[in-house]
């Protein structure tokens, strides 16, 4: 990278840093079962609310429970049942059209980020009822309370039910944009194990390996506080310690409930600490060939931690001891790389390749380019790459 991209870089990444402290970061409020939900909804004058989620999930035993509650506490709910993955506008606009007609005061997203990232949507449109989605597009555009949100993941990876934003697709463009401000944080993280035991074991694995990535590339980063930290270690620690045995063993309701507090604990690390060129990476590569974000995440993240080199081998070191991968007494460089080795054979335990074997290698230029613009200036790596640098770890994964 030349001298004036690196110097613009790392000012652009030092301001975000000093304004942290200012910004309005909060953590949902964490449930440990469906059951509780209602209660809070009832507390805050909400009798009818929104049921977000997709036609997969709506009939699980964990979303018939959550509706038994809604309906023992008085609570009358509108289910939308049509959420896909990479939820449009048009999507967003149904689901906001039986808001209203339920009279409903709360929304209640079930399922992965796809219904999560549609109850946000669905709420930015209650909050902004003569505003598109399209011009909420982008950071701080929301600016208004959302009504009350809660997330009932039914995945252990995304950290949706923590993060301000939410990602939708335009239906006549195809264009996928963010929403980003406070407001999409849910005011409820529902983590109940019972929701996630449908989950089969290749799909466990891979949120899983998501939510690692989440915490190592919060950690590594540039822009950690001290919170984001204790967050990311104690996220390592349980996932190491519980994604196989919830891979082995998916009624393992002790390994579920623990990747979900680790998932919950990785997204509050990256709102704040955001993440890196892993992301930008699999990105690239989920928008060109539709490869799903966990599986690209698990290949890519030991080979740019690799391309870091030293200058992260203190932050990996620790986390080797935090995942139990570093013997006592272990020198910075062992401990380390142990990680990186930790992680790849963690993955190949779960079933988790090494390659993308939709990659062509005409396309890795493209990509390239595209994953340095999402990534520079924005995320604040530890080690600055450009276009041509990214390429080298692409030309890995074929």
């Amino acid at each position: 990278m030349n001298a004036l991209m690196r110097c613009w870089c790392r000012m652009f990444q030092g301001a975000f840093r000093l304004a942290i402290p200012l910004l309005p970061y909060r953590r949902p409020e964490q449930l440990a079962d469906v059951a509780g939900l209602p209660s809070r909804l009832r507390a805050r004058g909400c009798d009818s609310v929104l049921l977000v989620t997709s036609p997969s999930v709506v009939g699980l035993p964990g979303t018939r429970r959550l509706l038994g509650a809604l309906e023992a506490a008085g609570i009358a709910c509108t289910v939308y049942d049509r959420t896909a993955p990479n939820p449009t506008t048009d999507t967003v606009e149904e689901a906001l059209a039986l808001y209203h007609q339920g009279g409903c005061r709360a929304i209640i997203g079930v399922g992965g980020g796809s219904s999560l990232d549609c109850a946000k949507a669905v709420g930015v449109r209650a909050a902004l009822p003569r505003k598109p989605l399209s011009k909420a597009a982008g950071v701080l555009r929301v600016r208004r309370p959302l009504p009350p949100l809660a997330a009932v993941p039914t995945t252990a990876g995304t950290g949706s039910e923590t993060t301000i934003a939410a990602v939708v697709t335009d239906a006549h463009t195809r264009h996928k944009y963010a929403i980003s401000d406070f407001p999409l944080i849910p005011d409820y993280a529902v983590l109940d194990p019972e929701m996630t035991l449908s989950l089969p074991p290749s799909l466990t694995a891979t949120t899983g390996m998501d939510a690692l990535t989440h915490a190592v590339e919060a950690f590594i980063g540039r822009s950690t506080t001290r919170d984001t930290r204790e967050d990311a270690l104690a996220a390592v620690e349980l996932i190491f310690s519980n994604l196989e045995r919830a891979c082995r063993d998916g009624s393992d309701l002790a390994a579920r409930r623990a990747l979900l507090t680790a998932s919950f604990r990785a997204g509050c690390a990256f709102t704040k600490s955001y993440v890196g060129y892993v992301h930008a990476l699999a990105h690239s590569l989920g928008g060109a060939y539709n490869v799903a974000h966990g599986y690209a995440n698990a290949v890519i993240l030991p080979m740019v931690l690799r391309a870091y080199g030293p200058a992260i081998h203190p932050q990996l070191a620790q986390l080797a001891r935090a995942a139990g991968l570093a013997e006592p007494g272990m020198d910075t460089q062992t401990a380390a790389l142990a990680f990186i080795s930790g992680v790849e054979e963690l993955k190949a335990r779960c079933g988790i390749g090494s390659v993308i074997p939709e990659l062509r290698r005409e396309d890795i230029p493209a990509l390239a380019r595209h994953a340095h613009r999402e990534a520079n200036p924005l995320y604040p790596v530890p080690v600055l790459m450009d276009a041509r640098e990214l390429e080298q770890i692409y030309l890995k994964l074929l």
